[in-house]
């Protein structure tokens, strides 16, 4: 198995190819969506929400099976892996142009592979198994949806603030002091309602100290 270089893409504005109108497609195409890409379906037929995408102008519906050069000036593509005489096409042409490709359930003929995915709000986590068992990484997934670790993953906004307040006084905490003052009486601040109090609480203790407490 390949060893996958684990990486954030900006997909803001660029253009992604998704061929299949089936439930992959329509998965695929939202997770796009939700990302600002740029998004043309290619397929003869679509589900009931890829219709009504297009039907809104959200994406480009080619209603037509895939033909060659179809990639051409894409910088992303999935494909549905129920045809195999047009993933295998489509697998030749993405390497050709040099295009992302993510063939669903194929990984031979992936350039890169889809993890399971955990919003909350600007936070992302990904939960990869090199494709070896997507059942895995969706039960990963559940499990960290109800983790309480994603309660610091709703802190994220509180911490943005507290950083750029502490940057415009000139200072730079280590890093070890950020997980310092991390602890559990913020946590407890910040979702029992007294946010104001655990910001103002987390920007004293860093810029009263911005060396760390304690070193390894």
């Amino acid at each position: 198995m390949p060893s996958y270089y684990p990486v954030y893409l900006d997909l803001k504005g660029r253009p992604c190819a998704v061929i299949g109108g089936g439930h992959e497609g329509e998965r695929k195409t939202q997770g796009l969506l939700e990302c600002a890409a740029v998004v043309t379906l290619i397929a003869p037929e679509a589900s009931v929400v890829l219709q009504d995408l297009a039907a809104r102008g959200l994406i480009d519906w080619v209603q037509r099976e895939y033909q060659y050069g179809d990639l051409e000036g894409a910088f992303l593509a999935v494909c549905e892996n129920d045809k195999p005489q047009v993933f295998q096409v489509v697998a030749q042409e993405a390497r050709q142009r040099g295009v992302l490709l993510n063939v669903v359930d194929t990984t031979d003929l992936c350039s890169f592979i889809a993890p399971a995915i955990v919003r909350r709000g600007e936070v992302t986590f990904a939960i990869s198994t090199a494709g070896l068992s997507p059942a895995l990484a969706r039960r990963l997934r559940e499990e960290m949806e109800s983790s309480a670790v994603l309660r610091w993953a709703d802190m994220a906004d509180l911490l943005a603030e507290v950083r750029l307040a502490v940057r415009k006084q000139g200072l730079r905490p280590d890093p070890e002091r950020w997980q310092e003052c991390l602890d559990e009486e913020l946590a407890e601040l910040y979702h029992s309602g007294r946010q104001q109090e655990a910001r103002d609480r987390l920007l004293r203790m860093l810029t009263e100290h911005p060396q760390a407490t304690l070193r390894p």
